[in-house]
Formats: C-alpha cells, sequence, structure tokens
C-alpha cells in the first residue's frame, strides 16, 4: 500500500537521523547482548496491566480517570520509577515519565500511547503503546546503554472519549486542538467534570498541559500500536508503517415526514420518514466506494420516531462518519452527501437536515521520521508495507506540534474495540524493537 495523498508536513525534522545510515547509534564497547526487548517482560507487564478492570470475556474495562484508572496510573508510574524514570503530571492529568539523557539541551524522544479502555474493551489498544515505550526504557538500562537526547514515555489521558468528550482529550489539549478549560469542564452522563475525577483520583497535576502554555515540545514521538484493522494479517506483514491518518468528518442527519395510523392511510398518500432516510444510508456507502482506496463511509447509530409496529415512522434520525485521506476527497463526499439528502427530500417530500458535528482534518506523519521506522524494519529483517490509520490516535495531535510517526501491529482478525481483542507475543515484541531502534536513531 504505497503512500497516502496527505498534504506535505509542515513540520521539520533533522534529515540526518533518518534512514538506515541512522540505524547504527554508537553502545558501548561492552555491549554482547542484542538489541533487542525482552518480549516476555513486555508479555507479562502486559497481561498484569490487563488485570485490572479485567472482564469475564478476557478484556478490560478501564475508563478514564475511574479508580481502575487511578490504580493502573499508579501501578505503570510505579514501573518507571523503578526503572529510573522520573514522572511528571500536567494540568489535564497527561503523565510522562522522563529517562535522563546526557545533553540536558535536547529535547525529549518520546513514545506513548494511553491505559484507559472502551467499557467492552480489550488488552493491547492503547496499553502495547504506553508498555512498549517502557520496554523501550527498561532495555537501554538493562544494555548500559546512555542516550544523549532524554526518553519520555507518555501516558495521554481519556484517548478513548468513552466516559469524557472530546475523544483523544489529553493529545488534543497538548496540541492546541481544545482548550484545557474545554477539557476540564467536560462531564460524564453522572454530571462529574473532568477536574472532579482528576482530584478524586490525585492526578490532577500542575505542569503546562498545551505546547503554548510552555508545555515541552519532543524532538520526536513515535506510537507504537496494534492495527485494529485486517490490513497487516491479510498481507502477512508483521510490522505498519503509517504515514498518516485519515480526517474525519462526522454529521447528525434527521429526516422528517409525518407519523400516521399504518392501516388507513394510503401508500400514496404517506410521507414516511424511514424509506427516504434508508436511501440515504445507501448513499453513504456509495459515496465512500466512489472515493478508493482511502474513503470510508458508516452509518454507525440509528433512531426512529415513534418506533411504533403500527405508526409510519414520522422522524428518523443516523449519523454517519466519512473519513479520507486528504481534505479534498472530504470535502466532495460532504458535496456528494448534501446532494443526495437534496434530492432525497425533494422525491419523498420529506425534510433532510444534515449537521456536521466532528472535524479534523487528515494529518501526515514527519516523511523523516517515518523513513526511520522503515529503516528500522528493515534492519530488523521484518516483513512490512506502508499503511495508513483509519482511527484516530493520539499521535494525530501530537503531530501538530512535533515530529511524529506510528508503528502498527497486526491484531487477530483485525478486531479491537472489543472483549476478545488479541494479538501475538511475538508480533508485539517485533514492534517494540521497531520502536527501540527508531527511537535510538533520534536519541543518540
Amino acid at each position: 500500500m504505497g503512500t497516502i495523498g496527505l498534504d506535505a508536513s509542515t513540520q521539520r525534522f533533522d534529515s540526518t537521523h533518518s534512514g538506515a545510515a541512522a540505524m547504527n547509534p554508537p553502545f558501548p564497547a561492552h555491549l554482547t547482548r542484542p538489541l533487542a526487548v525482552d518480549g516476555r517482560r513486555l508479555w507479562e507487564s502486559l497481561m498484569k496491566l490487563a488485570q485490572l478492570g479485567a472482564t469475564p470475556k478476557g478484556g478490560v474495562c478501564r475508563l478514564a480517570l475511574s479508580d481502575l484508572d487511578r490504580q493502573a496510573r499508579d501501578l505503570v508510574t510505579g514501573w518507571a520509577r523503578a526503572a529510573g524514570c522520573s514522572v511528571r503530571v500536567d494540568a489535564i492529568g497527561n503523565l510522562f515519565a522522563r529517562r535522563p539523557g546526557t545533553d540536558p539541551a535536547r529535547a525529549a524522544v518520546a513514545t506513548g500511547s494511553h491505559i484507559d479502555t472502551q467499557p467492552t474493551g480489550g488488552k493491547f489498544d492503547g496499553n502495547y503503546g504506553v508498555l512498549a515505550g517502557l520496554e523501550v526504557v527498561r532495555t537501554l538500562n538493562d544494555l548500559g546503554i546512555a542516550t544523549a537526547a532524554p526518553i519520555e514515555v507518555c501516558i495521554w489521558t481519556n484517548e478513548e472519549g468513552s466516559r469524557f468528550v472530546p475523544v483523544m482529550m489529553g493529545s488534543g489539549v497538548y496540541a492546541g486542538a481544545f482548550t484545557l478549560a474545554h477539557a476540564l469542564a467536560a462531564c460524564d452522563r453522572q454530571g462529574v467534570s473532568v477536574a472532579q475525577a482528576l482530584q478524586a483520583i490525585g492526578y490532577a497535576g500542575s505542569d503546562p498541559a498545551a505546547v503554548a502554555d510552555g508545555a515541552p515540545v519532543f524532538g520526536a514521538y513515535f506510537e507504537a500500536h496494534i492495527e485494529q484493522g485486517p490490513v497487516l494479517e491479510d498481507s502477512g506483514n508483521v510490522i505498519g508503517v503509517l504515514t498518516g491518518a485519515l480526517g474525519q468528518r462526522w454529521y447528525d442527519v434527521t429526516v422528517t415526514g409525518m407519523e400516521a395510523h399504518a392501516g388507513p392511510t394510503p401508500m400514496n398518500l404517506r410521507r414516511d420518514a424511514l424509506l427516504p432516510a434508508t436511501r440515504l444510508m445507501q448513499q453513504v456507502n456509495a459515496i465512500a466506494l466512489a472515493h478508493q482506496p482511502h474513503g470510508r463511509g458508516t452509518v454507525g447509530w440509528v433512531e426512529v420516531f415513534p418506533n411504533s409496529r403500527n405508526t409510519i415512522p414520522g422522524r428518523v434520525r443516523f449519523t454517519v462518519d466519512f473519513r479520507n485521506s486528504t481534505d479534498a476527497a472530504l470535502l466532495a463526499m460532504d458535496g456528494a452527501l448534501r446532494a443526495a439528502a437534496a434530492q432525497v427530500a425533494a422525491e419523498a417530500g420529506v425534510q433532510v437536515q444534515v449537521e456536521q458535528v466532528v472535524y479534523y482534518p487528515p494529518q501526515p506523519f514527519t516523511p523523516a521520521l517515518v523513513q526511520t521506522v522503515r529503516a528500522a524494519a528493515q534492519q530488523l529483517g521484518l516483513p512490512h508495507q506502508d499503511i495508513v490509520s483509519g482511527a484516530g490516535h493520539d499521535a494525530v495531535y501530537v503531530a501538530r506540534v512535533a515530529p511524529a510517526a506510528m508503528i502498527f501491529v497486526p491484531c487477530k482478525d483485525g478486531i479491537s474495540h472489543n472483549e476478545i481483542e488479541d494479538a501475538r507475543e511475538e508480533h508485539l515484541t517485533a514492534g517494540a524493537n521497531v520502536l527501540l531502534h527508531a527511537m535510538l536513531a533520534c536519541a543518540r
């Protein structure tokens, strides 16, 4: 899968850090062990973390800023401190575990992800990226390797967005996608705010949370993650080299007709809202198919009113999720949806309202860092391919303010956000080894 058609990144990164030549940083003369992580230790750490919020089906339910999240934060930061890291907490609760470098003037080479989960989540989504970063630190300690730049492992707050909205909250505040005040004021369904929840679990930090407010900018940021899709497993590749992430436009669509009795109302005199709504839903799929290879179109939620067996539906509400690799393609999909809505409304004699509720543009990753990941996979002899992220990740926001790239590994049957989410130990180890080599290429 070739490089996607994302707009060129405006971020700058020292090109001497990329490519195969950068994959041979100087190591201590006494180093005789292979430059590789301890895959068994990584796996055992993942299984230990998965016990916090474990579900009967083998998954994890650990919502953001819950007491289980507190326990998980305590566990992982305890491991980080045991590995010699200092830990700081910013004002939105993001955690940064820092292994010092020999050059205090160098910006940190960072990695990380999140440890909050979906209500019916798995063991690996997010958690793998955090613990792969911790395993890099542990491996550097084991091998006696000092880096010029500090190494930092990040735990971003509320990536999933299951309890609090917006999604990818901690990294979004860091990158300035939304304000700290907006994030802290967000409430869950019980009316508990993010600010209150942070106080309750003891993770309301005082460090600046946004780059614009003085939070440190990384010299490079890498994020390892399970793919959450079937592409790598289908192709037989072990490593996905992320060139970027798809942009997204979400809509709330309302079709309004007239509810009426199902018996006395003749077919030709009805204003049934459901029939034109289903026509428009079919168009969502057709629009995505017309904008391949990266077009995505999904109707994921539908509400029918009054939802009665013998009443003609008078109102239908549903969601539309469009994704693509360029803003031009997203705009074309937007135009096609609105044109289809107007046509359906005219032909069916109903009203159709299309309201855009979410938008963020396609995000390219830094080409030099993408090449660093690719070179690491090549040096390690790992089958790999360029790939695009269809999902949002913290790296998507971080890439707005710092050089960034991602590493994917396969997950079984492409299943994620599900208790049966699974991944093979050898694949997780391979991804962590790519992460180790890529980070060293930038931190030497």
